[in-house]
Formats: structure tokens, sequence, C-alpha cells
């Protein structure tokens, strides 16, 4: 008597007979026509599935850092034995080579050249895991540099440069605007001062062509 199981939309099915690989069997209704002789092994995911790790490592200036990847993959459909026979655990495979990519980058290159360059870094590890991996019958997505964190000692000094820089900014700024403020003030006063003397010098060409007393009555208007 057979059996009859489902294979899910997300996976294929991996079928054996007397313990040698038969065939695949893809998402829908499955029979097994003798159920000890055909055997369901195992599924294969085709989903895209992700794994993170963190890398700690030295950089080429002696600083300690921690680097948080993130991947991206997913069986390649025409590979799917290879997916199934040759890695147990593929997640633990892609974290080892993840972990070599790093360590044999990171020590070559100085701190902020590793916050400057960490799309160059994840490109790395991509191009490296999809050479190995494709054997496998793995395809990486993506490849990304999620987080890059020194030791404490180091980010501590490094928050400290930017809250000084920050100080630096703001008292620039602040010192400008004063700059500002002084410059037209002066502007100010020196406008005054030429309508100041406009007025005087119109006073004098006044007294100039006016008899005293007319000019004392100009005065009082």
């Amino acid at each position: 008597m057979g059996c009859v199981q489902t294979v899910p939309n997300d996976r294929v099915a991996v079928i054996t007979k007397f313990g040698k690989f038969d065939r695949l069997a893809h998402p829908g209704l499955l029979c097994l026509p003798v159920p000890c002789v055909c055997v369901r092994a195992g599924d294969v995911s085709v989903r895209i599935q992700e794994t993170s790790m963190t890398c700690e490592t030295k950089t080429k200036d002696n600083v300690f850092v921690s680097i948080q990847v993130a991947v991206q993959y997913e069986v390649i459909k025409s590979k799917i034995y290879e997916a199934f026979y040759r890695l147990h655990n593929p997640t633990v495979q892609i974290n080892s080579y993840v972990f070599d990519v790093v360590r044999s980058t990171v020590p070559g290159m100085l701190l902020d050249d590793v916050f400057e360059s960490k799309d160059e870094v994840a490109r790395q590890v991509k191009d490296q895991l999809q050479k190995i991996m494709s054997e496998f019958g793995f395809q990486i997505n993506q490849a990304l540099v999620t987080d890059i964190s020194p030791n404490r000692k180091v980010r501590d000094a490094m928050n400290e440069i930017n809250a000084n820089r920050r100080l630096r900014v703001a008292a620039t700024e602040k010192a400008e605007a004063e700059k500002v403020v002084i410059v037209k003030q002066a502007e100010a006063e020196a406008e005054s001062k030429v309508l100041q003397g406009q007025g005087e010098l119109a006073v004098l060409s006044i007294a100039s062509c006016c008899p005293p007393t007319s000019f004392k009555r100009t005065l009082a208007l």
C-alpha cells in the first residue's frame, strides 16, 4: 500500500530508494508507492535565508574591532542534490568562511579605512563566499557589514574626539555670529555719523547764508 504526502510550496523533497538517491519531489502531492523501499529522506528549503555573525579581529593600527556581517543566501535550484548531500549545516560553513575573509582582510587596514571601506569588505565576503558555496549548491545574494564596533577605550576616545569637534564647530559658528553683529553695529554707527555730518554741513550752510537773527529763527524751527 502506498503512502501519500504533500510537499510545501517553499520546499523540495529528496526521495531515496533502497537508501540511494532516487529523485526530487517538487511542491504538491507526493506518492510513495512502497513506503519501506521509497523514503522521503528530507526536504530542502528554497527560501532566501539569512545568517549573521560577529567577527573579532585587529586592524593594522592594532585596534581590536568587532565586525557584524549579515549574509543572505538561497539554494540553487539546479543543485538541490549538492545542497542536501554535500553540506550538513550550510549556516555553519558560511559563518566559517566569513570569519576567514574578515580576518584576512581587516588586519591590513587602518581603523578609519575599515569604516570608510565597509562596502568593499562586504563585497570581498560575497565574492569569496560565492566561489566556495556554489560548489555546494548555494547562491550568495547579498553580504552586508551591518556594524563595526571598536573596543570600549577606542570608542570612548572617538566619542571624545567627535564631541570636541562639535564644540569647535559650535564655537566657530558663535564667533561668526558675533562678528556679524559687530560688523552690523559698526556699519550702523558709521551711517549715523555720516548722517550727522551731513546735518552739520547743512546747518553751517544755512548759517553762512542767513543773518544771525534769521539763523536763530531757523534753528528754533
